[in-house]
C-alpha cells in the first residue's frame, strides 16, 4: 500500500508504529515532514505537503494515541 499526503489516518498509524517514545503533541512540523518522508509505504510528492496536511496528520496521530 502506497500513502499519501492525505492518507493522514494511515500515516499516523505508521508514525506511532514507528516512534512509539514520542508524544505526537510535542513534534515540530519539520520533524513531522521528515519523519512521513521516512516512512516505507509513503510514496507522494515532498513538496505537496502544507501546514494544513501535517496538522490532519498530527491530530490523527494524537487521535491513534487515545
Amino acid at each position: 500500500m502506497s500513502l499519501k499526503w492525505t492518507d493522514s489516518m494511515d500515516i499516523a498509524i505508521e508514525l506511532d508504529e514507528a516512534h512509539p517514545d514520542v508524544d505526537p503533541k510535542a513534534v515540530r512540523f519539520t520533524d513531522l515532514h521528515n519523519w512521513v518522508l521516512k516512512l516505507e509505504d509513503f510514496e507522494d510528492d515532498p513538496e505537496h505537503s502544507g501546514e494544513r496536511i501535517l496538522e490532519a496528520i498530527q491530530m490523527a496521530w494524537i487521535e491513534e494515541r487515545s
